[in-house]
Parts: C-alpha cells; structure tokens; sequence
C-alpha cells in the first residue's frame, strides 16, 4: 500500500518532530541497554528476526526502527540532524515497520484448504491504521510450495513449509511493497524462484541501507509493463495450476493470482476487506479493537467489502484506477472471468464462500467500464 495516495496519512508523518525523530532512532542505535531490550521483545524465533524496535507504546512509529548496519551508522555520524531527520522520515517505508515485535506470538496459523495456509499478523500504519498483513502458502499439484507476500519467516513458519512437503519453489512478491521478507525467504530455500512485477528488482538494489533486503537477490520472473504482460509465463508446473494477471494500472503494480485446484484468488493491495480481525485476534488484549479511533474508521469505510461499499467504489474510481482506468477496468474484467469463491487479501479478513460475489460489488464499475 503506498502511502503517497492517501493525504491525511502523509501530512501526518510530515508533521513528525525532525529533531524528535533524530534523537529516537540514535539512542536505540547507540545504546547498549536499550538494544538489549529491543533484542529481548524481538523473542528470537528466527536467526533473522529485527534487532530493534521502538517500544513506546505512544510513539506514533511503534515498532517502526531497526538497528542500523555498520555502515549506514557511519554515514549518519556525518550527516546533518536535518538530512538524518529526513532519512528517518523516508525509513518510516522500510521493512522494520512491517515486522510484528514478537512474530510467532501473535501470528495466526491457518489451513484454509487442503493445500492452502495463511499465516495472519498484526500490521499497523504509523502504529495507528490497523490493517494487518498476511502470507499465503499454496502446495501445488506437483507438490512443490509457492509463498505470497511472505512475512516473517518463524520456527513455526518453517515448521509448516516442511508439514507441506518442504519443497518452496516460489517466492513471490505481488506487488511493490509486498516483498520485505523475500531475502529470508531466499536463504533458507535457496533453490526457490523469485517473482515480481516490473520496477521491484531495481527497487530492492536501491534499498542498501535495510537489513532485511539483499539487494543482490535475482529474480527468476518481472511481469513487465504493458502489452508484454500478457506472453509472461513462470514454470509449466505453476501455470498448470494458476491463472494470473497483471494489473500494471494499479499504482503498487499487483499481480493477482487466481489457483484454480481450489478456486481462490490471491491477491495483496487490489482489494482489502478490513476490520483486520483475524489478523489481530492474537494481539495484546488492549490492542484486539480495529475498528475503533478516527483513522480506522475513515480508513476502514474507504477499504471493506462489508455494506453498500458505495465509498469503497469511489475510491478505487477516482483514487486507485485512476493512473490508466482502461487498462484496470481490463484488468479486473479478465479476472472476474476466473470462477473463485475464496478470495484471501494480504490486508483483512479472507472471504469464504461468496469472494466473487464481494469481488463484483466493488469493482462493480470497473467491471461495467463506466461509473453508475
């Protein structure tokens, strides 16, 4: 989800303290004590697992820091408090934020399907949208294991790649935002094939100062831009199992993903279906309410698929298709083709049983090609 289209969210990490920032993010830095600390709530589930957060519970970036490598540290100590308050400021998009502080305690485990689990954890924009993430992972008909969106990579996560066979042949990032986890990912399965949309490998390679990403990763697929999209094609295994489409429209570029076995769509940003209540049911008691406070439910009305969602149309209209409305409304034609029932979204509760029915009501004037 990117955090430039949505004006009230932005003018609120604008009107963060610089000097504020600054001094927050160094002292965890420097301070053996407190890294200590932070290292102690981590709860040490992964050899991977973030080595520093901000445990402030009012601090507006909760969880939102990780410990800085060698050299970015360096670099900081001759830089001015202004231009680190800005780098501070560009981090609030870096992988820390999306790291739960104790991943395998609040991570929900699910066999949705046979083959399908999803693996559901807290996710919070500036500590106070409530959206959750989730991971999705699919044993294809070969028996080989794809994950989507991958989130932390705990002992119970590794845990179920190996119940399921062990073999993870795909990682796979639907999106440009969705991809944090996927050097984890790649080191534990080295022999797993990386996929991506167009713009996410050269993302990454820019990202040299965040821990969680190995810029030198390769990608064994980037869906491109445009008309090429449509003559992309990943292994003879995973095509015989899934149907996919590109939505290059899009403003995160999503590559949505259809698994036919079991008729369910897999997708990250095209579509939320908040409250995040599934994602949040293993949070800290006071922490379990998603709907509460004036951004969760401005936020929440713009992003379910509960009610009459007539602002939820508006919004994919005029906000998230608006880049190349043809090319998206083609898009979501194509996919509402595919005859899903089960529709999981990275961001709120999976749909069961009537996904294309909710699937139709919000993208009902996409699907049209004109606003009603």
């Amino acid at each position: 989800m990117r955090l430039s289209r949505y004006p009230a969210i932005t003018a609120q990490a604008r009107n963060l303290n610089p000097s504020r920032i600054h001094r927050r993010a160094f002292t965890a830095t420097h301070n053996p004590q407190a890294r200590s600390q932070a290292q102690e709530s981590a709860g040490g589930t992964s050899s991977h697992t973030n080595n520093n957060t901000n445990t402030n519970p009012q601090s507006p970036i909760q969880g939102q820091h990780t410990l800085d490598s060698p050299e970015q540290q360096l670099k900081d100590n001759h830089t001015s408090p202004l231009k680190s308050a800005k780098d501070q400021i560009h981090n609030l998009t870096m992988s820390s934020k999306l790291i739960p502080q104790n991943p395998a305690d609040v991570m929900v485990i699910r066999d949705l399907t046979p083959n399908i689990t999803t693996f559901s954890v807290p996710f919070s924009r500036f500590g106070t949208l409530k959206i959750g993430g989730r991971a999705t992972l699919v044993r294809l008909t070969s028996g080989s294991l794809a994950v989507f969106s991958p989130v932390a990579l705990t002992d119970a996560v590794k845990a179920k790649i190996a119940e399921k066979g062990g073999n993870l042949a795909y990682i796979i990032a639907p999106d440009m935002e969705h991809h944090i986890f996927i050097s984890e990912y790649k080191a534990a399965y080295p022999q797993a094939k990386i996929i991506g949309p167009d713009g996410l490998p050269q993302k990454r390679a820019k990202q040299t100062g965040d821990p969680k990403i190995n810029t030198t990763d390769e990608f064994f697929v980037v869906f491109k831009d445009g008309a090429e999209k449509r003559s992309t094609t990943i292994t003879p295994e995973f095509d015989a199992d899934f149907e996919y489409e590109y939505v290059d429209a899009h403003a995160n570029k999503e590559l949505v993903f259809y698994f036919k076995p079991e008729r369910v769509l897999i997708q990250a940003d095209l579509l939320f279906n908040l409250p995040p209540r599934e994602q949040y049911s293993k949070a800290p008691e006071g922490e379990r309410d998603t709907s509460s406070g004036f951004g969760n439910k401005l936020f929440g009305g713009l992003q379910t698929t509960e009610g009459d969602v007539k602002w939820v149309k508006r919004f994919q209209w005029y906000v998230m298709s608006s880049k190349n409305r043809p090319s998206f409304n083609e898009s979501i034609q194509r996919i509402d083709a595919w005859d899903f029932d089960t529709l999981i979204p990275c961001h709120g509760d999976t749909i069961q049983g009537d996904g294309k029915e909710r699937f139709r009501k919000v993208f009902e004037w996409h699907l049209a090609g004109t606003k009603k």
